[in-house]
């Protein structure tokens, strides 16, 4: 029976040290999302390129004979095809990578919406955001270092 009482106690006592993070767990995660949703920029933009190179082919294809040969990688070797066989290819491939680059600017919104929630929910000001309300965060968070983040004095993040 003592185990159990202890085994109770214990429970409770980890489930509140979940409920109100520290400033740095708050700064860490918000790092986290904000590298998440850097990274989801930067595939985009990627992909961006990505379909900028194939309408270039695709419409110089189109200005050429369509029994006329050209060669294409596939899976590391180069084929040999016939325009008329690759353009297809090419605009399918075009047209996958639109439907990618939207989804990720779908999941980009999402990232965002949900970073400003956080950054709300914790009162998480960023260096440089506002001069005046930067420098009076930074003392108040030189100050209150070490203390919770609900406290009302907010992170600062750089």
């Amino acid at each position: 029976m003592a185990s159990n009482s202890s085994n109770n106690t214990s429970g409770k006592s980890g489930g509140g040290k979940q409920s109100t993070p520290s400033a740095e767990q708050v700064v860490a995660t918000f790092q986290r999302m904000r590298q998440e949703q850097r990274s989801m920029a930067s595939k985009a933009a990627e992909f961006d390129m990505e379909i900028n190179e194939h309408s270039l082919v695709i419409d110089t294809l189109k200005e050429v004979d369509p029994s006329r040969k050209c060669f294409r990688l596939v899976g590391g070797v180069l084929v040999e095809r016939t325009v008329k066989e690759v353009l297809p290819a090419l605009e399918n491939n075009k047209e996958q990578i639109l439907k990618i680059v939207e989804s990720l600017n779908t999941q980009m919104q999402a990232k965002g919406r949900e970073l400003t929630e956080y950054r709300e929910r914790y009162n998480i000001r960023l260096v440089g955001e506002d001069d005046k309300q930067g420098k009076a965060d930074a003392s108040q968070a030189k100050e209150s270092e070490g203390g919770g983040s609900k406290g009302g004095a907010g992170v600062l993040v750089s």
